[in-house]
């Protein structure tokens, strides 16, 4: 599985429910997706974002094997998600890449991720420092303590 066969773009509504197929592997993984009314809620906040084209994800053979959310607005990723069999073939990087080359080229980027010491946490904190992210203020989603890590422009 190399990723010369994995397509980056942005993401289509008909992407949908691949794309919830990949979010039900690694829901787990996040907080405020546990229940089946949180997945409809977070299914109608992908449907939005994919509506302002801010939804990039990664294709293999029209299958979602990565999602990203990221908001112009507010100058964040929001979301990200690479499917475990694709992990570790820089997926996550390629998506992150082309998402920040649709956000605002004068403004810091911010993401939250786990704190450190948080189980499973400690690669999603390595990604984003290795991506330039640095670690800022402590704080709380979906009633689990967060770190915010920003990237300077």
């Amino acid at each position: 599985m190399g990723t010369n066969t994995v397509e980056i773009r942005l993401g289509e509504l008909a992407d949908i429910d691949s794309w919830m197929e990949l979010v039900e592997t690694v829901r787990e993984s996040f907080p405020g997706l546990e229940t089946r009314e949180e997945m409809e809620a977070h299914r109608n906040t992908v449907l939005e974002f994919l509506r302002r084209r801010s939804a990039v994800c990664a294709l293999q053979d029209r299958k979602v094997v990565g999602a990203l959310l990221f908001s112009r607005e507010e100058s964040a990723l929001c979301f990200l998600a690479v499917d475990a069999a694709w992990r570790r073939q820089h997926i996550a990087e390629k998506m992150v890449g082309y998402a920040l080359g649709l956000l605002p080229p004068e403004r810091d980027i911010s993401v939250t991720t786990y704190r450190e010491g948080a189980p499973g946490g400690a690669a999603a904190r390595a990604f984003y420092k290795q991506m330039g992210f640095q670690e800022g203020e402590l704080t709380e989603e979906f009633g689990s303590p967060v770190q915010v890590f920003t990237r300077k422009r």
